[in-house]
């Protein structure tokens, strides 16, 4: 059987690591590990017998991106899988949040993920063949105070993923929109910027931020669990592999909440909206 090659952006810690170190252990597998700094995914040594290759990136450089993409090619001759794992988070009211840090997290979740899978299709359309996994969020789907940012990024990912899905579909090409719930990541700790309210207006919230960070690590979603679903999904189940995946039941529960109660919302809603139509001739 021939090998198949995985990118996986953001290799070195939470969702990007566990996939790693199970991607490293499988057969008929190339891995193509990706973190910003030297030295953060020596992890992978134990497991390299020539099918593993470390790459140091940083998916707001555009530079890095081409260099990996090139690098992959060039050592394995195909990409066969891309996971956008690379991503943050940031706490903070809409009216107080550091635009700045908010900026820079759209350069990560969205504008990063944009250049690789643009960088990368190509190659997958000249295959005939190929997924692209990008990791979103319960985030994306429904939205909580003091992530008004992220989940901005979030819901972008999820628009962009969806058009993709839907421009690619004839090419041999999949899409596979992950969306977790809480995970024992470092999400909520050290991969989230935060900025506390100050505004009596909005001290109540306070609350909700210093609980995430408390609760990082300690959530009901074991990311080893996550990374064995979606590598078999892949391997298993690609016929049927779904548009979206919510992991955990918080996700999923929300999810279906959700929308049980946007799709009620539209029904009582109808009338009105199809009156802004011109009559029909």
């Amino acid at each position: 059987m021939m090998s198949k090659t995985w990118i996986v952006t953001g290799s070195h810690t939470g969702f990007g690591k566990e996939l790693a170190i199970k991607l490293a252990q499988e057969n008929n597998i190339n891995l193509v590990a990706t973190s910003r700094k030297k030295g953060q995914l020596d992890y992978l040594d134990q497991y390299d017998h020539g099918q593993i290759d470390k790459e140091i990136l940083d998916v707001t450089k555009h530079d890095q991106v081409v260099t990996t993409v090139n690098n992959a090619v060039k050592r394995f001759g195909s990409i066969d899988v891309l996971v956008n794992n690379a991503g943050l988070g940031y706490f903070g009211t809409f009216e107080e949040s550091d635009l700045d840090d908010a900026k820079y997290m759209f350069d990560v979740n969205v504008w990063g993920l944009v250049d690789m899978t643009r960088e990368v299709l190509p190659i997958m359309r000249n295959q005939k063949s190929g997924i692209i996994i990008n990791f979103s969020s319960i985030g994306g789907l429904f939205s909580f105070p003091t992530l008004s940012f992220y989940h901005g990024t979030k819901y972008a990912v999820e628009g962009i993923s969806e058009s993709i899905a839907k421009e690619t579909k004839d090419l041999g090409i999949k899409v596979m929109i992950i969306e977790p719930s809480g995970f024992r990541t470092d999400w909520a700790g050290r991969s989230s910027h935060k900025t506390m309210p100050t505004h009596d207006d909005y001290k109540q919230f306070a609350k909700f931020i210093k609980s995430n960070e408390e609760g990082a690590h300690h959530e009901a979603g074991d990311p080893e669990k996550a990374a064995k679903i979606i590598i078999d999904e892949v391997k298993n189940h690609i016929d049927d592999l779904p548009l979206r995946l919510p992991l955990g039941k918080y996700s999923v529960d929300t999810a279906i909440d959700k929308y049980k109660q946007a799709l009620q919302l539209f029904k009582n809603n109808y009338n009105i909206s199809t009156s802004a139509d011109q009559p029909e001739k």
